[in-house]
């Protein structure tokens, strides 16, 4: 249910894949404990009883974020079963979900709740969504929703097989898929985010939509990127 991923960090994989278009795309989020022994919840999954009773046996929720102007699928749903959490997105995110009450905004620095343990950058400029970037500071863990992704070898079938190789989606190391590079359109600005991204030391990378990588996290971030930074 919720695999250690270093110290005070664990991931969990959602139980079934989220349909977008047509595609499957299978998800993970990650908890952090914070120096406080707050949880904070990274792009959260779907709620079942037994995610529910796992995550509330390492601490308290504190944080529950949407790290992305996409993933606000689960967030209600996480807000109802631990309402004492604040709930955390992006400008745009809270404007486009007036139903859901938001606690904060996210901004391009980190909240004075998590900073000793949580950095993070926004990367901006990008037509299909903006997109905070975590990193966890004692596990050396970096968080990449949607802008790095990596789907395994034959999960894609018939015509969507064939969109998903052309895109970029399904390649031997993780990579930013050809709509999201595509829709880059201030690029100055993505380059500047991602030399703060890289300045980070980072060990280990951690996608949404992708294998986690353990070892060389910052190399892989660069390879990822190197068609933005060459």
């Amino acid at each position: 249910m919720l695999t250690p991923f270093g110290p005070d960090i664990w991931l969990a994989e959602g139980a079934q894949p989220v349909a977008v278009a047509g595609f499957r795309y299978p998800t993970r989020m990650a908890i952090i404990r914070l120096a406080d022994g707050g949880l904070f919840v990274w792009s959260p999954v779907a709620l079942t009883e037994a995610l529910r009773n796992a995550v509330a046996a390492l601490g308290p929720v504190a944080h529950i974020v949407a790290p992305n102007t996409l993933h606000d699928l689960h967030i209600a749903a996480w807000k109802q079963a631990f309402p004492a959490a604040r709930l955390h997105g992006l400008p745009a995110l809270i404007k486009a979900r007036k139903t859901i009450a938001f606690d904060a905004e996210i901004a391009d620095a980190p909240a004075r709740e998590w900073a000793e343990s949580v950095d993070q950058v926004i990367v901006t400029g990008n037509l299909i969504a903006t997109e905070t970037v975590f990193f966890h500071k004692p596990s050396g863990t970096v968080l990449f929703t949607d802008l790095i992704q990596q789907f395994p070898k034959g999960w894609f079938t018939g015509w969507r097989a064939v969109i998903a190789r052309l895109d970029l989606m399904v390649t031997p190391q993780p990579t930013v898929p050809r709509k999201f590079r595509a829709a880059f359109t201030n690029r100055r600005a993505a380059r500047a985010a991602l030399r703060r991204i890289l300045a980070w030391p980072c060990r280990k990378l951690v996608m949404a939509h992708g294998t986690p990588v353990e070892a060389e996290g910052r190399a892989a971030i660069a390879h990822a990127f190197r068609w933005l930074i060459r």
